[in-house]
């Protein structure tokens, strides 16, 4: 991570009850999809891979307030929440970065496993409490895939915490898919929020 020299004191939204807001937009995912179908792999692993690489396009995204003092981490892991196919059993994991691996075809086999032990008690799950999840260098993820909704809101533990939250629906028949972020206002404006939008979609359509 490095530190900004930016000032919040002359930031307009420092001081709102909340500088929190989300939207929703629809991507088309019709080659990711057709490609996950053909090459049994996970569509919700590969999203969760898209998601994460859009997220951390933007640097604003990847940027928090610890003591006062604005920094930006050079990434951010995923966190998911995770379920066995009974959906008795809730956890939730925390996943690197595409990047650290060769192909996106070994992150996948990684995620799949992480996932697989994590609910299996092999490996621990993901535990932090929501006051501290803001100081690290995490993105919240997190996929509804029975509801082609059209908008989303989030619980709010802090007014002015920093972490986005992204979170992705059911695929409807036209291969759209809405995916909805949530996002301070102190760093994250609307052409911000354009750009990950535009990253997204092209994640989507490198299948």
């Amino acid at each position: 991570m490095r530190e900004l020299d930016f000032n919040l004191n002359d930031n307009p939204f420092i001081n709102f009850h909340t500088s929190r807001y989300a939207m929703s937009a629809r991507v088309n995912v019709e080659k990711a999809w057709k490609y996950c179908k053909e090459d049994d792999t996970s569509f919700f692993i590969m999203s969760l891979g898209c998601v994460l690489n859009a997220v951390n396009s933007v640097p604003q995204l990847r940027r928090r307030i610890i003591d006062g003092k604005v920094i930006e981490y050079d990434y951010l892991d995923g966190v998911t929440p995770i379920m066995d196919e009974e959906n008795e059993i809730y956890r939730e994991m925390r996943v690197k970065v595409p990047q650290e691996f060769d192909d996106i075809h070994k992150w996948h086999d990684y995620v799949r496993k992480l996932s697989s032990d994590i609910l299996n008690g092999k490996e621990e799950a993901f535990f932090l409490e929501m006051e501290k999840r803001d100081q690290t260098n995490i993105v919240n993820l997190s996929c509804i895939p029975w509801v082609d909704f059209d908008m989303l809101t989030n619980c709010i533990v802090d007014g002015n915490a920093i972490q986005p939250l992204v979170t992705w629906g059911k695929v409807n028949k036209n291969y759209e898919m809405s995916v909805s972020i949530t996002v301070s206002h102190i760093f994250v404006n609307g052409r911000k929020l354009g750009y990950f939008y535009e990253n997204l979609q092209k994640e989507f359509d490198k299948f």
